[in-house]
């Protein structure tokens, strides 16, 4: 009987992160942005209506404060108070690209508070594409920004535009960095095999992934086997071996 065979592997993994990362659905994320931005539009819309009254009654700046709208300095203070780190002059380009939504006061220019909690709100469930990688790297340090941007352009590594910007959901860097601290990739995989003396061909442990001997995950496009796995192939192989 081929020694393949003789090896039973008997640890079952139940690992509900990477459940969760495999069916993480970004359709229904963006569908669920479209109503948000819909509703943000038409929050903004109602803002610019009772701004003008303000204007037109000649209302001050604290009074323009009180019904949520505040100037350029004050809403960079409050998203910085708020835990969005972000350079005057970065944010200063975002309103005048559009991307942080704002309405005019006679000759200045207002955020309303729903703009910039959203802003908030944003930044709490996602990771900028170099903000995303930046984390990830902290687990995987084998990583190089252009490998990571390609596993995004390819989609095995989930990610959702909003507006003009690409955005990585927070649970799905969660759940990278628990698989990187927690399984190994087939390479690394046979590398601890190599490590233990235990020599085996790349492509004869794939026959076993393929054929269920080794149990694993498949996660964006790519096969995982849990350290607890290998350590009991491990263990299996070599007293195997000192038969």
């Amino acid at each position: 009987m081929p020694r393949g065979k003789r090896i039973v592997i008997e640890k079952e993994v139940e690992d509900d992160i990477v459940d969760k990362y495999r069916f993480l659905d970004v359709d229904q994320i963006k569908k669920e942005r479209d109503v948000r931005d819909q509703a943000l539009s038409s929050s903004v819309a109602n803002v610019f209506k009772a701004a003008q009254s303000l204007y037109k009654a000649r209302a001050d700046e604290d009074d323009l404060e009180k019904k949520d709208l505040f100037s350029v300095q004050s809403a960079y203070e409050y998203l910085k108070n708020s835990g969005v780190y972000i350079s005057f002059r970065a944010f200063g380009g975002r309103i005048e690209r559009g991307s942080i939504p704002f309405v005019k006061v006679g000759r200045k220019r207002y955020i309303p508070k729903a703009v910039l909690d959203d802003v908030v709100d944003t930044k709490e469930d996602f990771y900028s594409v170099r903000d995303a990688f930046n984390e990830y790297k902290k687990f995987n340090t084998a990583i190089n920004y252009r490998a990571f941007i390609g596993r995004v352009e390819k989609g095995s590594v989930p990610s959702v535009k909003l507006g003009t910007k690409r955005l990585i959901p927070k649970e799905a860097v969660e759940a990278l960095t628990h698989i990187s601290e927690n399984y190994y990739s087939v390479s690394e995989a046979i590398k601890e095999l190599h490590k233990s003396g235990i020599r085996i061909k790349r492509n004869a442990f794939e026959r076993r992934l393929d054929r269920g001997r080794v149990p694993h995950s498949k996660v964006g496009g790519r096969r995982f086997i849990h350290e607890d796995v290998l350590s009991e192939l491990v263990s299996k192989e070599l007293a195997l071996k000192g038969q």
